[in-house]
């Protein structure tokens, strides 16, 4: 495939060709004082929001409905979210693995804010990943304070001038590292008036020094219950100066679009209905608990049935597989106790890192959605704890409650539709 079939690097190639957003990286590193990732419905096009999430494996799944179903045709395999691919390193190697084995002729395309790319671009250069867009905000870290919230290095929180400084490190080795290998590098950055709008034609002045290819100036747009609400959205006359400005030190990208994590087909379009239903389709695949994943974690009073509302339970059983096929319980786990509002649910994610699904009596949305940007999958069900396992471990839905059946008009009903509207969690009006 030809470097110039990349429509989002190709003002030409965007009437001719598209591409599509694989959304498998839930979790982010960087707290940006102007995102907010929760999951949403169609009808806003932005980055940093999905109505589903998809495993590798899912992702091939729909990625070979796509390439049937649209009529243009599909150049460009790209993975930027929900949160960073890199903070979600092992499932978007193994995606885009996956696309390439079975697909080796599209372009494949990772965007990053770069903190944690550096020890993948070896293999990243195997896989002939082309393109890499990095967002860079601020290339001082006095600046970058103001914008980042916290940045999260393999184990270490850093904050302020120190999560700053360390981003803008990993960003410029990042960027060496990735020109060395002979990919096309872009970067993003994010103009927010009163806070780096004066900065941004520095940041341009570094790229051009390091051989960047492009550099895109997006206009800030302000989201509520972020920090950054009360901003104002760069109007044309600023973000024409600035960019006259940046271009003098790299080229421009002018006809880039807000794209969601989850988009496909030919830039600026909202995708299909024939594209979102086999999204849905690809999510709705039962995925068995792997080897990074062995456990599933049940609410339940005694260990023998699944009779526990999620956010009432105070512990969870941990259950796993033997050899000869049968289960059995390995451990209890507390439940973070409850007060401390959507941080429970990140906490309890981190309490379940080895298990890939959560069965419950019922729960509400919230866990749901935290705990699914997380990778664990949760399903209400009821019954015998066993009788479960042997569905989920065979890549199947446990038995729901009637209550729930009953409900299936609305949204998802396992947590990862739209996020909580009444619908039918394929776009609310």
């Amino acid at each position: 495939m030809s470097l110039q079939c990349h429509p989002c690097f190709d003002p030409e190639a965007r009437h001719q060709y598209g591409r599509v957003h694989l959304p498998v990286a839930p979790k982010c590193n960087v707290g940006c004082n102007f995102c907010n990732r929760k999951f949403d419905c169609l009808n806003e096009s932005r980055p940093g929001v999905s109505s589903t999430l998809l495993t590798p494996e899912q992702s091939l799944t729909y990625l070979n409905k796509v390439v049937d179903l649209v009529d243009t045709p599909i150049t460009v395999v790209g993975i930027a979210g929900p949160g960073d691919p890199f903070a979600n390193a092992d499932k978007t190697m193994r995606t885009l693995r996956l696309v390439r084995k079975h697909h080796p002729s599209m372009l494949l395309c990772v965007a990053s804010n770069g903190l944690e790319i550096a020890p993948h671009v070896e293999e990243l250069a195997e896989l002939k990943t082309s393109h890499v867009t990095l967002t860079i905000n601020a290339i001082d870290p006095k600046i970058g304070a103001k914008i980042y919230r916290f940045a999260r290095l393999g184990r270490k929180v850093l904050r302020g001038i120190e999560a700053a400084e360390a981003l803008l490190d990993q960003q410029l080795d990042a960027i060496d590292l990735l020109k060395s290998h002979g990919m096309t590098v872009k970067v993003n950055s994010i103009v927010m008036p009163g806070i780096n709008d004066h900065h941004i034609p520095d940041i341009a002045r570094l790229a051009g020094r390091l051989d960047v290819d492009y550099h895109n100036c997006m206009a800030l747009y302000p989201l509520a219950d972020t920090p950054f609400a009360n901003l104002d959205e760069p109007d044309a006359a600023m973000m024409t100066d600035i960019r006259g400005r940046c271009g003098e030190f790299v080229p421009q990208m002018e006809h880039c679009q807000r794209c969601r994590a989850d988009a496909a087909g030919m830039l600026g379009e909202d995708n299909a209905e024939v594209v979102q239903q086999a999204l849905t389709e690809a999510a709705s695949m039962e995925a068995s608990p792997s080897d990074q994943r062995p456990y599933v974690a049940v609410t339940s009073f005694e260990g023998l049935l699944i009779n526990q509302h999620l956010g009432e339970s105070e512990q969870l059983w941990i259950f796993g597989r033997d050899p000869d096929g049968s289960f059995r319980p390995i451990e209890t786990r507390p439940t973070p106790l409850p007060g401390s509002g959507e941080s429970r649910w990140d906490e309890l994610a981190d309490r379940l890192d080895d298990c890939s699904v959560l069965l419950c009596g019922n729960a509400g949305q919230s866990p749901k959605v935290a705990l699914a940007k997380h990778g664990v999958r949760v399903l209400v069900a009821e019954g015998m704890i066993e009788d479960a396992l042997h569905a989920i471990y065979q890549g199947q839905k446990p038995r729901m409650p009637a209550r729930v059946l009953a409900q299936a008009s609305g949204c998802d009903t396992d947590g990862v539709g739209c996020g909580g509207c009444p619908g039918s969690g394929t776009g609310c009006g």
